[in-house]
């Protein structure tokens, strides 16, 4: 702690705003890694104003720190989402606010972040955007809800997509996609609504989902999917019509070895 910070500024004792503004202090408090929530930054903005502060310093300190303090966990998501865009044609112009400029990308129209600055839900359903998706989207490691449902997008769904394991519903229906279902989607342990019916997808369904436990819903219907379809884990409950309109084979027979093979 630095002995002569006052104490409404003691837990910015190891930031780059004291070595910036405050040189005073550099020789006491040795820079370290610097991470404030956003409760504590508008903690400090109160107690600058108490202090005597001008209420534009304060203000501009306020968007130094908060731009330093969520750069780090949001660069990644920005970059990542940025490329995305890049994948992406948008006719329509809805994803012009999403400028590489800018540090945070919780300013951008259909991004919505958690208190902490950090990606939880991406809504572009019914947006009239075609494309592909990319592994970039991997890098979304807060994202709870993946909203991509009636649009154009084509070719393969991402492996990455499996190391979303905060995901809790992946809505990719009635787009163009095509290839198998990824097996890695296993890893979604959080997953509670897998809709991705009304595409091209082939393959069998894989029996690693089997193990999603808090899977609710599941729709794959209208696909090109074959094999058979999975009886456990949470498979039991799903409807028939989860499976409509594909080449599956009906259920599979509970002690047989699954008749998947060249599918």
């Amino acid at each position: 702690m630095c002995p002569f910070l006052p104490p409404t500024l003691h837990f910015l004792s190891s930031s780059v705003f004291l070595l910036r503004f405050f040189p005073f202090y550099s020789s006491h408090c040795p820079f370290t890694h610097f991470h404030l929530p956003s409760s504590k930054l508008f903690y400090l903005l109160n107690s600058l104003s108490q202090m005597g502060f001008p209420s534009l310093l304060c203000f501009s300190v306020l968007i130094f720190l908060y731009s330093v303090s969520t750069g780090h966990s949001t660069n990644s998501e920005g970059n990542a989402l940025h490329t995305l865009r890049i994948r992406l044609s948008d006719p329509n112009n809805v994803l012009q606010s999403w400028d590489p400029t800018l540090v945070n990308p919780c300013t951008w129209f259909h991004v919505t972040c958690d208190a902490d600055s950090h990606v939880i839900r991406l809504d572009l359903g019914n947006s009239n955007i075609s494309g592909t998706l990319g592994p970039e989207l991997g890098e979304l490691k807060h994202l709870q809800y993946l909203e991509l449902y009636r649009n154009e997008i084509r070719g393969k769904i991402p492996e990455e997509l499996g190391k979303l394991d905060k995901l809790v519903s992946m809505d990719l229906y009635g787009n163009k996609l095509e290839g198998k279902i990824p097996k890695s989607f296993a890893n979604l342990k959080s997953l509670r609504f897998l809709r991705i019916n009304n595409n091209k997808l082939t393959g069998s369904i894989p029996r690693e989902l089997t193990t999603l436990s808090n899977l609710k819903i599941f729709d794959v219907s209208n696909n090109d999917l074959c094999g058979t379809i999975p009886v456990d884990g949470p498979f039991v409950t799903f409807p028939m019509e989860s499976y409509l309109n594909n080449r599956l084979n009906g259920p599979e027979l509970k002690g047989l070895v699954p008749y998947d093979f060249g599918c």
